[in-house]
């Protein structure tokens, strides 16, 4: 129980930190949200509880494949938003084009042998 605890407490603690800075400098939030932190959150509270090296570095190799589909929102979001879009609507566009992507990278992937 208390590993679940310790887990949100610091995975919190790393987005509450985000959007602080970010209030004050857009750049120093940016680099520490570009950082991956959930990545190597995730790979620490894998190796604690007991998972493989070898399924952390297939996660590892996974991820890598699929930021590239990420990035798709860190291109549609600040088109829309200088559009003069909503921001909702922007952001829901945004996430719908990015989960796209993730779609169109699984299927080109599985197509060339790579299984993310």
């Amino acid at each position: 129980m208390w590993q679940y605890v310790i887990k949100v407490l610091v995975t919190a603690t790393v987005v509450v930190a985000v959007t602080e800075i970010a209030k004050r400098n857009s750049l120093w939030a940016a680099a520490l949200a570009s950082l991956p932190l959930t990545s190597l959150l995730a790979f620490v509270w894998l190796y604690f509880d007991g998972v493989s090296p070898e399924r952390i570095a297939n996660l590892s190799t996974s991820i890598l494949w699929l930021v590239l589909a990420s990035l798709v929102l860190f291109v549609v979001l600040p088109l829309m938003l200088r559009a003069g879009v909503n921001f909702w609507l922007s952001l829901i566009v945004s996430c719908a084009a990015t989960g796209a992507a993730y779609v169109v990278m699984v299927i080109i992937l599985s197509r060339v042998g790579v299984r993310a």
